[in-house]
């Protein structure tokens, strides 16, 4: 709860959440000891759809719970609705499974005050993941290596933990809630308009937080092909041939691993076709370019987690080069026989309908006000105790 609060907040922290009954106890305590003055943020938190006690964890730690009815209608749909709900001159988006460190949210405010000409920030998970294991620690630490070299200017945006000027993400028209009803690359999509509109944007990989996620083989294979490299592969095709750019994961080393990812797949057809061995010989070539393309990577998981790690994440790293074919071909096959992505049925009718969002928001509630607890219901809910934040 924000205290002594004077006039609007500086930032206004937006967290989407579906079934973070456990989780936003970790992830919003971490948000209420961050060392930037309590009255210059609000809090934020939009149960989409949950039918765990997310509104009631939530409500002990936000300023605001938006409460969406029905199924859930993904995290484009819900950080648009906690913004409308919003107070600041800057949004800062934070995933539920994610913990900040004290000094996240200062530093964001801090880059963007000292870079007017700045629209967006966005930042990077740690080097400290919470779930051990090697298949987790593979990914949250190639997410965590990739965002420490690409400091700088940026062609993309991380919603995970980012911020983006108000004025500049409502004057962009927001996230594309009409074509991504689930987790997918909203946050990237967001972020090359807002660099087709002009917009400056800075990756500071010192912004971190800790990312709480467990992965398994199963998620990180479901989510490099269907929720992000096929989507991407479309989005990159429908930009047009100089849309790479230097996005962080379309430079030449990850172009070239992922041609050689292509030619062990090819050579594993051959060798069904052909019947024969020697094709299979691409194998410990596609390893040996992958793990020398990606040294740096590998000299970073030797000294954080040691030499048994780095052989470990060797296999997971030429299936993700193998994913990424896979991907690209289907992505281009979707283009060509498809087009452009298409939104839903159900929001292609709202399209027709002439409505903003769909499903339709409802109007605020009272005289545009809104409550510490805003149920899109309109029904009551409980409020618990909230844990002071000065503790």
């Amino acid at each position: 709860m924000r205290l002594d609060a004077q006039g609007p907040p500086r930032l206004s922290v937006v967290v989407p959440a579906y079934q973070g009954g456990k989780v936003l106890p970790l992830s919003l305590s971490a948000l209420l000891r961050s060392d930037l003055a309590r009255h210059l943020w609000e809090l934020l938190v939009v149960d989409d759809g949950s039918s765990d006690d997310t509104a009631l964890a939530a409500a002990r730690y936000a300023d605001t719970v938006v409460r969406l009815p029905g199924n859930p209608h993904g995290p484009a749909y819900a950080r648009n609705r906690g913004f409308e709900a919003s107070q600041g001159e800057i949004v800062v988006f934070v995933d539920a499974d994610v913990c900040v460190h004290r000094d996240t949210l200062r530093r964001l405010l801090t880059v963007l005050d000292q870079n007017p000409d700045a629209s967006a920030v966005f930042g990077s998970y740690d080097s400290t993941p919470s779930h051990p294991g090697v298949v987790s620690e593979f990914r949250n630490l190639q997410h965590h290596f990739v965002h420490q070299r690409g400091a700088g200017e940026a062609e993309t945006f991380w919603a995970g933990c980012g911020a983006v000027r108000a004025a500049a993400f409502r004057a962009v028209g927001m996230f594309d809630e009409w074509h991504y009803p689930r987790p997918q690359i909203e946050d990237i999509e967001l972020g090359r308009r807002l660099r087709a509109h002009g917009h400056r944007i800075l990756l500071r990989p010192e912004i971190q937080g800790t990312h709480l996620k467990r992965w398994t083989l199963r998620d990180i294979m479901s989510t490099d092909f269907q929720h992000r490299g096929v989507p991407w592969t479309r989005l990159l095709l429908q930009e047009g041939p100089s849309a790479a750019g230097s996005a962080l994961n379309l430079r030449a080393s990850e172009r070239l691993c992922t041609a050689m990812a292509g030619l062990a797949w090819l050579s594993v057809v051959v060798t069904i076709v052909l019947r024969a061995l020697y094709p299979l010989l691409m194998l410990p070539a596609t390893a040996a370019v992958v793990g020398l393309v990606n040294r740096d990577f590998y000299r970073f998981i030797l000294r954080a987690r040691g030499l048994h790690y780095a052989a470990a994440m060797l296999p997971l790293h030429l299936m993700y080069y193998a994913t990424n074919v896979v991907s690209a071909i289907s992505g281009w096959f979707l283009h060509m026989l498809l087009g452009e992505p298409q939104a839903p049925v159900a929001v292609a009718a709202g399209v027709g309908m002439n409505l903003t969002t769909w499903p339709p928001r409802p109007a605020r509630p009272g005289s545009g006000v809104w409550s510490q607890v805003v149920d899109e219901e309109f029904g009551n809910l409980p409020v618990p105790e909230r844990e002071d934040s000065r503790s």
